[in-house]
């Protein structure tokens, strides 16, 4: 369905880009933050942060604006539709018990990767973590995994346009490095990230496909670094996860 231009809400899509400019690393934003983080004049931003601010969803204190816990309102009742959480989310704590570890799984929405079901052992990231997270793709062990899915070329697109910034001292960014992690991560089958995206977090992913062979998500552990060689690591953790991955892959549609 081709939608006309007349047709569409300016006013609707410039405020759920004020929204979305908000995120982990950005949770305060002033008005002049929040028009250069969602590429919106200033005037423009500041009448969508006093409309949130209004309705409930944004919290002011004179300077700067918060996301206050009305918005999950708008998430909610996606994740709440989606078979996807309630099909892998027993499955997932039954593997996090099994291996005492934080296990997610997640779904690729451009750029990023968006939790859709986690259970949590102990804390290794600084951030929490929880359905409807998002972490950038192309440093993750899920992203990687979903990025290395699609199509070659559809992959470089969706890189080309990220943000890449370098996390830590260890973070890949370039293009073409990425590309080739890329092409390993298929080659594999899994993707494994050494403290890419945190100091002192491992990641070890896989995909999850349906019952078609189609990838769909993504499935993951995550670490704290030790002494051991991650190689070792993967090979002692993959067992459960490819035995996770075999069981859902009848399961999803």
């Amino acid at each position: 369905m081709t939608v006309k231009e007349r047709d569409i809400m300016g006013g609707l899509a410039k405020g759920l880009r004020v929204i979305e400019a908000f995120s982990a690393e950005r949770p305060r934003l002033s008005i002049a933050e929040a028009a250069e983080a969602a590429d919106l004049d200033r005037a423009t931003a500041r009448r969508c942060l006093l409309t949130l601010s209004e309705l409930g969803y944004a919290a002011y204190d004179g300077k700067f604006f918060t996301v206050t816990p009305r918005v999950l309102r708008l998430g909610t009742g996606c994740l709440a539709t989606m078979p996807l959480p309630r099909i892998v989310q027993p499955t997932l704590d039954r593997l996090s018990e099994e291996i005492g570890q934080s296990t997610s799984v997640s779904i690729l929405d451009e750029g990023e990767i968006v939790y859709v079901a986690r259970a949590a052992q102990s804390r290794v990231m600084s951030i929490a973590l929880m359905p409807g997270s998002r972490l950038p793709a192309y440093c993750t062990s899920m992203g990687r995994v979903l990025l290395a899915a699609l199509a070659p070329e559809e992959a470089r697109k969706v890189l080309e346009a990220s943000p890449r910034p370098a996390r830590t001292e260890r973070t890949v960014t370039d293009i073409e490095a990425l590309m080739a992690e890329l092409a390993t991560v298929r080659t594999q089958g899994f993707a494994t990230i050494d403290q890419e995206v945190e100091i002192g977090l491992r990641s070890i992913a896989l995909p999850l496909r349906n019952i078609r062979g189609k990838t769909i998500a993504a499935l993951n552990v995550g670490l704290a670094v030790t002494a051991e060689p991650l190689s070792d690591v993967a090979a002692r953790t993959l067992p459960a996860l490819k035995a996770v991955q075999s069981e859902l892959s009848d399961m999803l549609v």
